[in-house]
């Protein structure tokens, strides 16, 4: 499978896909974020950890949108792809993201802390 997501790599792409099967075939499926995605001038960020495996541009992990709410939830690969920050910035991928821990446990993390801290 390609991604036509800007800031996705296809190998990104396809193990979010792969998420996305394993998480329909098992419903304690718990992995690791494969991206973090970021505003660099807007204080949003997201950890994906999985695509819909019916729709390619629906994605599942943890939002932040920097108003102090950061929930568990799907998010559309396109509107991202289309949002800009203050200073019209597109979003940017964390290169240097290394998932050390399931998602879950990021969520968890994040709630306590007021912040996604991966």
């Amino acid at each position: 499978m390609v991604s036509s997501c800007p800031f996705l790599s296809d190998a990104q792409f396809d193990l979010l896909l792969a998420n996305g099967l394993q998480s329909r075939a098992q419903t304690d499926f718990d992995p690791p974020p494969v991206v973090k995605l970021f505003t660099p001038d807007a204080g949003a960020t997201w950890l994906l950890s999985e695509i819909d495996p019916e729709d390619h541009d629906i994605a599942f992990g943890l939002c932040d949108l920097g108003l102090g709410l950061r929930e568990l939830g799907c998010v559309s690969l396109s509107e991202l792809a289309r949002l800009r920050g203050m200073l019209d910035l597109t979003i940017e991928q964390d290169l240097h993201f290394q998932a050390g821990k399931r998602l879950s446990a990021c969520a968890k993390e994040a709630r306590m802390a007021g912040r996604i801290q991966a």
